[in-house]
């Protein structure tokens, strides 16, 4: 690992000590972060493909009841059966907070004329079968509503997921490392730098040693002299 350049002062290394530590709190807390995510997003996948597997079933029974009517009425007959439907829907939004994350929540109201029917047609040109198709999407309304709000939940926490991996492995195996590198890298050269002055400094009271035996002696010269 490629340390970083900065000075190998004491100032620097206490600075990244620092770092250091505050990386390491971090990584601690991305990594649990990480592991409720898992296992909150593993929960929200279930529930989805539980949702989509109950959602694809009740369309299939609609779309084949819908081929039915299809092959007993005539193209114009459908067409006119549904062109005016007799129930308007307004959809809401609210989010909640998933460990950060914001996921939707729809809901919708149902507006319908003066008749609960929610059959736009009368009932003498077309079959029983076009009955069956539009009573059963309409009971799936709230189904496909909560699968869109699931989906959507499943993929923003699969991008949380994955933005958090992505977080913990530049800790672990980029900041935290490199931080380590160039803390050791320092402690070394303030090492090494102390051992030089200290040896600069035994140097140095050795001269002074030296010079205070040889202005001794030539005192002790003059004085016999």
């Amino acid at each position: 690992m490629e340390r970083m350049k900065v000075n190998p002062t004491r100032m620097m290394l206490t600075t990244l000590k620092k770092r250091l530590a505050t990386a390491t709190r971090g990584h601690k807390l991305m990594k649990d972060k990480r592991d409720e995510l898992m296992k909150t997003f593993l929960e929200v996948a279930r529930e989805n493909g539980r949702l989509r597997q109950e959602v694809e079933s009740g369309l299939e029974d609609v779309y084949r009841s819908f081929t039915v009517a299809s092959a007993i009425m005539s193209g114009e007959v459908m067409e006119e059966s549904l062109m005016f439907p007799k129930q308007g829907v307004t959809l809401d939004m609210e989010k909640k907070n998933i460990m950060s994350v914001e996921v939707p929540i729809f809901s919708f109201q149902t507006e319908a004329d003066e008749s609960a029917d929610i059959f736009p047609y009368g009932f003498a040109r077309t079959s029983g079968e076009l009955d069956t198709a539009v009573s059963g999407l309409s009971d799936m309304f709230p189904k496909l509503l909560e699968l869109a709000a699931k989906e959507k939940e499943t993929a923003l926490l699969a991008a949380e997921l994955e933005k958090t991996r992505r977080r913990v492995n530049a800790l672990e195996y980029v900041v935290i490392p490199r931080l380590e590198v160039t803390i050791k890298y320092i402690t070394m050269k303030l090492d090494e730098d102390e051992r030089g002055n200290q040896t600069r400094l035994m140097k140095v009271k050795d001269m002074m040693l030296e010079e205070a035996i040889r202005q001794r002696r030539k005192k002790d010269e003059e004085c016999l002299g």
